[in-house]
């Protein structure tokens, strides 16, 4: 099997998953594609929406009446002040030789998922830093028309590639981003790219990483998502009409900055 690492899902934490899911549909025009029951098990509700070939999830706890201390994305909302992305989730072809490089360096390992056709580990974010990181496999998802597993069974049905063709970017900001650059780099065996904007750039097989600079004292987070559609001032009028904040080329939602652009 080739090797590969794709940028295959971001996970969004909100306080409560309806006024966030309906703020996506609207604004994308997008259905959901998969609610997966299993999450409740960490006291959560979930649904996720195909963005191209990768994915947008997003996390709320079950009980939004009950304290947010008590799941791990409401402490992350807490902890956070609302600010920044839960979750990158890579589909790759060496979950096992991820896993084992992350842990010689001493990133310790939050979650195993093991099931018969998906197997993954979440890293603690502390050792991530910005963002929780997860290595996973789903078989047949060399594939990107193929079965992934945390999309559920029916996801292509969703698939609106006329509405939204990609998600291509991510968008991480930190006050020391070649650090960042270079450990990320180390963790996914992969050299970064210094860019003329002073950030830092990963390149995977689907997808990539921009580690940008950040003013001293800000806490490293997962600030944005690139949204590849077809008109980018369609989606912004659609965002402000539905009350989510707009500023420059991007709306804010459940912690992360969607920046629509031209694809």
């Amino acid at each position: 099997m080739p090797d590969y690492l794709h940028l295959r899902q971001v996970c969004l934490a909100a306080p409560s998953l309806e006024p966030a899911v309906d703020a996506i549909q609207e604004i994308f025009g997008l259905d959901v594609c998969h609610r997966d029951d299993a999450v409740a098990k960490y006291g959560l509700v979930n649904a996720l929406f195909v963005f191209g070939h990768a994915f947008l999830e997003v996390v709320a706890p079950i009980d939004t009446a009950a304290s947010l201390r008590s799941t791990a994305a409401g402490r992350f909302i807490e902890r956070s002040g609302g600010q920044g992305g839960y979750m990158a989730i890579f589909d790759c072809s060496d979950p096992l030789e991820r896993r084992a490089r992350a842990e010689s360096m001493g990133v310790r390992i939050a979650h195993t998922l093991d099931y018969p056709d998906f197997f993954g580990s979440q890293f603690h974010p502390v050792d991530c830093r910005a963002t929780m990181l997860e290595f996973d496999h789903s078989t047949g998802a060399e594939d990107l028309d193929g079965f992934y597993g945390p999309a559920g069974e029916h996801w292509r049905e969703q698939q609106r590639l006329d509405l939204v063709s990609a998600m291509p970017a991510i968008e991480v900001r930190s006050p020391d981003p070649a650090d960042l650059a270079a450990h990320w780099g180390r963790i996914m065996a992969i050299e970064p790219q210094a860019r003329d904007d002073g950030g830092w750039a990963l390149q995977f097989d689907l997808g990539m990483a921009r580690i940008m600079p950040a003013p001293a004292g800000t806490p490293e987070r997962l600030t944005a998502i690139d949204v590849a559609v077809p008109d980018p001032d369609k989606v912004l009028a659609a965002a402000a009409r539905h009350g989510c904040p707009v500023e420059g080329d991007g709306f804010f939602l459940a912690g992360a900055t969607l920046r629509p652009v031209a694809g």
